[in-house]
């Protein structure tokens, strides 16, 4: 099932904005946590959207596979796709880091992560303790802070295409913008 050229495809745009929506989910968990002073259910709660977010960017990269990205606007110069191109593997790559080291921390110091209270999610086979996990934890901060940047360089760029190229970008994954002729 090939992508409409126009517009991406409905799986496309759902895995995009229920992926922005828990990463949203997250900073809220993170911030309730730390207000509520160490509160484990917030953190619960974090590890398993994560784990989701991880799963969900696994199935969006199969996706994007099999349904390449549509073609951005030919008249944009060579450095701005460039710049396009690579903020979007970057976002795969910390929307993979991120999970992945937060899971591996998890599984150094051997705590348990229950998916939603459903079941055991499996640990990684990673020892070492508390270094391994600081560590680990250290990573996965300094990664979150990029994916920071990443999202103000995505939404400055599509507010850019919408309002200063006035083309139809953001109509492709925000479909209630009508179509500029």
């Amino acid at each position: 099932m090939a992508e409409p050229r126009n517009r991406y495809s409905t799986v496309s745009l759902i895995l995009h904005w229920l992926i922005a929506a828990l990463v949203l989910t997250q900073v809220l968990l993170i911030t309730a946590h730390e207000a509520s002073e160490g509160t484990r259910t917030f953190i619960s709660l974090h590890k398993s959207v994560g784990l989701g977010i991880l799963v969900l960017t696994l199935g969006r990269i199969a996706w994007r596979v099999a349904n390449p990205a549509i073609a951005l606007p030919s008249r944009l110069p060579v450095w701005q796709r460039l710049v396009a191109r690579v903020t979007h593997v970057l976002f795969y790559v910390v929307l993979i880091v991120i999970p992945l080291t937060g899971w591996a921390a998890s599984s150094a110091m051997g705590r348990d992560i229950a998916w939603f209270g459903l079941f055991n999610w499996p640990l990684l086979p990673i020892g070492g303790g508390r270094e391994t996990a600081g560590l680990l934890m250290d990573i996965h901060g300094l990664v979150v802070k990029g994916l920071y940047v990443l999202i103000a360089l995505h939404v400055l760029g599509a507010l850019k295409h919408h309002f200063i190229d006035r083309d139809n970008v953001l109509h492709r994954m925000i479909p209630l913008i009508p179509r500029r002729p």
